[in-house]
């Protein structure tokens, strides 16, 4: 069985003991997180794709973690005036791993 889920603004297929990164959850490590925005649910015997979302369905994740990305440079420049910055960024995830699909 697996599921797709709108977690942040984002879509993913998920399972039961996948682990994943998403977008920076205000959540607590091991703390229990409950996605009710499931857009698709499939099993073997057919899918249930929801208008926009599969009512009475949900996905349950544990939160193992919060981690960086890695650091992206962004380097800015004009020549003729002598202007240079160098700036570098490390975006924020979060990594869960699924529990449970129902």
């Amino acid at each position: 069985m697996y599921a797709v889920v709108e977690i942040a603004g984002q879509q993913y297929k998920v399972k039961e003991a996948d682990r994943l990164f998403v977008p920076l959850l205000p959540s607590e490590i091991g703390a229990t997180v409950k996605f009710e925005n499931v857009l698709l649910l499939a099993d073997d015997k057919g899918a249930k794709i929801g208008t926009p979302h599969v009512k009475g369905s949900f996905v349950q994740a544990r939160v193992a973690g919060h981690v960086k990305d890695e650091k992206v440079i962004v380097f800015r420049k004009k020549k003729t005036k002598g202007f240079k910055v160098r700036k570098g960024h490390r975006q924020q995830f979060t990594e869960i791993e699924i529990t449970k699909v129902a």
